[in-house]
């Protein structure tokens, strides 16, 4: 019996046969990523996010932004004529998870910090067509009226200090202070007017 009636006949060994090759692949593609600087520490100007920041990065993933919302631009020029640089695996060090992803519905947003005033984003997010008529984005009126839980960002930032991002104890017990009374319409602008500062420039 050859190898390719076997694999097509029998399904324990397209199970084997299929793991093999994903497990080559690993061993050649991914695993020799973790020991890059690139990958592993800061693009130059990324900082940990601010206690606000990662409020806004947990609405924005509670909400389901990455559905429509890629934070991934590819080497390709049509994508850095209209977005900017690249996206950097330096830039996502701090991000647990990263939210690269491929799906656009809505424009990349690795870049959009500082593009748009707050007010912009404030008026986009209650209601998006006011400002982009065309728009199948939906509404997040409540936003604006529900508050950042203080006591649950200081528990998220001493999480992702256990993963490898550097807060400091002085920074984790200020955060309930940081959002104290913030919106969590404030937060996600505050993390949306972060991304991609680090390489906005860079062409």
């Amino acid at each position: 019996m050859s190898l390719q009636k076997l694999v097509e006949e029998k399904v324990g060994y397209l199970i084997v046969f299929t793991l093999l090759v994903i497990s080559v692949g690993l061993l050649i593609e991914v695993v020799p990523l973790f020991g890059q600087k690139s990958v592993t520490e800061p693009a130059p100007g990324v900082k940990p996010y601010t206690a606000l920041q990662v409020a806004g990065r947990d609405i924005y993933i509670r909400e389901g932004c990455y559905n429509c919302h890629s934070q991934m631009i590819r080497p390709f020029r049509a994508e850095t004529e209209r977005y900017g640089h690249y996206s950097v695996g330096g830039e996502s060090v701090y991000d647990h998870p990263f939210q690269w992803g491929s799906k656009r519905t809505g424009p990349d947003l690795a870049r959009v910090g500082g593009r748009y005033s707050d007010e912009w984003h404030r008026i986009h997010l209650l209601n998006p067509r006011d400002v982009v008529p065309e728009s199948n984005m939906p509404a997040f009126p409540w936003l604006a009226r529900n508050t950042v839980d203080g006591a649950t960002i200081q528990k998220h930032m001493t999480a992702l200090r256990t993963v490898g991002v550097p807060y400091t104890d002085e920074e984790i017990a200020n955060a309930p202070k940081d959002v104290d009374g913030k919106s969590e319409l404030e937060a996600v602008i505050a993390y949306l007017q972060g991304l991609g500062l680090a390489l906005k420039n860079v062409r």
